[in-house]
C-alpha cells in the first residue's frame, strides 16, 4: 500500500540535500563557534553563513536574526522579552483567539503575572477585525503578537495594515510566520514588522532550529543566561550542522517559492474537484484566496473528526485535525471554535490537509478518491 503524507503544517521531511549536508558538518566541522582556532573558525563561517541566508530571505539584516531551537522558543522569547522589558511603559497586550499555543499559553502566563491581554476574536474566515483591533489598541499596549498565516486553516491575517497602524505607536509588532515563511513574500521593513518567529521543520529543514528576527533598536530581555552567544542575546554553543541545514533548506525553498505555490494550489482545486464530481458535501474553512496555498481545512456534514482520521490513516493516507501539538485531545480546536462557535458542526467534522515535498498530483488524486470512498461509508 503506498503512503500518503498530506501534514506537511505539522512537520515536513528534509530534504535529501539538507540531509547530505548536515552530514558533512557532523562529520568533518564539529567545532565550537566561539573557539578561535581553525576548526572554531570554520563553525563560526557556517554560522555567519546561515545568519546571511536567513537575514536577506526576509529583507532583514544580519544582526537581526537571533537563532532559537524552533519557533516555540523563537514566540516565547519575543513575547516574555518584550513584556518585561516594556513592563514599566505599561502591561498590555494584544493577540487574537487563534494564535498557537506558543503564543496563547505564553501570553495566558503573563496574565497570571498581572498583565492584561486582549483576544481579537475572528470572523468565519479566520481573519480579525482591523476596525476592532484599532479599538484594543491603548496607550499602554506594549506588544501586539498576530500570526502571519494560521496553521490550522491558512488564514492570512492583513499583517501590512496592521504594521502600518503600529507605525506611529510605541507598541513593538511581533508576528509567528512559522506556516507562511518559505511560501509568502515576507518583508518586514516593507511591512513593518518587529519581531518575526520562523521554524526550520516547516520548510523542510532539521528539527530543533529556528530564528527570531528582531528589528535593530528592539530591546529584549534575555531568557536563557549563559555564555555571549548571539550577541549575548540568547546564551547556548549553536547547534552548526542543524544551521547549516537550516541555511540550505531556506536557500530551496526561497528558489522554487513562486512554483510551489502554484503547484499546492492546482493540489487544492484537484482535491475539491474530486470531491465536487462525487457529490460529496463539503465546505472550505478559510477563504478560497486569501489562504496559504499548502493548507486546506474541510467541513465534512454527517462525519465525525476522529473516524475520518482514522480510516483515513487505514488507507495510508496522513492527514491531521489541525494543530499537530493538540493531537489526541479531545477538545475541538479553538481556531474552528473562533470562527464558528462552540456548537458548530465544523468543529467535530474538520479535517486539514497540508501539502508539500515529495508530493504528486497521482497522489493528491489518490487522497480524493479514497475520501471519497470513506465519507459514503461514514454517511451511509
Amino acid at each position: 500500500m503506498e503512503h500518503i503524507y498530506v501534514d506537511h503544517a505539522a512537520t515536513s521531511p528534509m530534504h535529501p540535500k539538507v540531509i547530505d549536508r548536515m552530514y558533512e558538518v557532523m562529520k568533518d566541522q564539529f567545532g565550537n563557534p566561539s573557539s578561535i582556532h581553525a576548526y572554531g573558525r570554520q563553525a563560526r563561517n557556517i554560522l555567519d553563513k546561515a545568519r546571511a541566508v536567513a537575514a536577506s530571505s526576509i529583507g532583514a539584516h544580519e544582526n537581526e536574526i537571533i537563532f532559537t531551537s524552533g519557533g516555540t522558543e523563537a514566540d516565547n522569547y519575543a513575547i516574555f522579552g518584550i513584556a518585561e522589558g516594556k513592563e514599566a511603559k505599561g502591561k498590555h497586550i494584544i493577540t487574537t483567539e487563534i494564535e498557537h499555543h506558543a503564543v496563547l499559553h505564553a501570553c495566558q502566563e503573563l496574565e497570571k503575572k498581572g498583565y492584561e491581554v486582549t483576544y481579537l476574536s475572528v470572523n468565519e474566515y479566520g481573519l480579525i477585525d482591523l476596525n476592532e483591533f484599532k479599538s484594543a489598541l491603548r496607550e499602554d499596549t506594549i506588544l501586539v503578537t498576530i500570526m502571519y498565516g494560521n496553521n490550522e486553516v491558512g488564514a492570512i491575517q492583513p499583517i501590512k495594515e496592521i504594521g502600518l497602524l503600529l507605525k506611529n505607536h510605541p507598541a513593538v509588532f511581533h508576528t509567528d510566520a512559522v506556516q507562511a515563511y518559505g511560501l509568502e513574500d515576507i518583508d518586514v521593513k516593507e511591512q513593518h514588522i518587529d519581531l518575526l518567529s520562523v521554524s526550520s521543520h516547516k520548510i523542510n529543514g532539521p528539527k530543533g532550529i529556528g530564528f527570531l528576527y528582531v528589528k535593530n533598536g528592539i530591546k529584549l530581555n534575555p531568557q536563557l543566561f549563559g555564555g555571549e552567544q548571539e550577541k549575548k542575546r540568547r546564551a547556548g554553543t549553536e547547534n552548526v550542522p542543524s544551521l547549516a541545514g537550516f541555511q540550505l533548506a531556506v536557500e530551496i525553498s526561497q528558489q522554487n517559492r513562486l512554483q510551489k505555490r502554484e503547484q499546492f494550489k492546482k493540489y487544492k482545486e484537484i482535491l475539491t474537484g474530486i470531491l465536487k464530481d462525487n457529490n460529496i458535501s463539503f465546505k472550505q474553512n478559510g477563504l478560497v484566496d486569501n489562504t496559504l496555498p499548502h493548507v486546506l481545512n474541510l467541513s465534512f456534514p454527517g462525519t465525525n473528526v476522529e473516524a475520518m482520521l482514522v480510516n483515513l490513516d487505514l488507507a495510508g493516507i496522513a492527514a491531521s485535525s489541525g494543530s499537530a501539538c493538540t493531537a489526541g485531545s479531545i477538545e475541538p480546536s479553538h481556531v474552528l471554535v473562533s470562527m464558528f462557535g462552540k456548537e458548530s458542526e465544523r468543529t467535530k467534522n474538520s479535517i486539514r490537509f497540508s501539502f508539500g515535498l515529495n508530493n504528486t498530483e497521482q497522489q493528491i488524486e489518490k487522497v480524493g478518491h479514497e475520501l471519497v470512498k470513506i465519507i459514503n461509508r461514514l454517511t451511509k
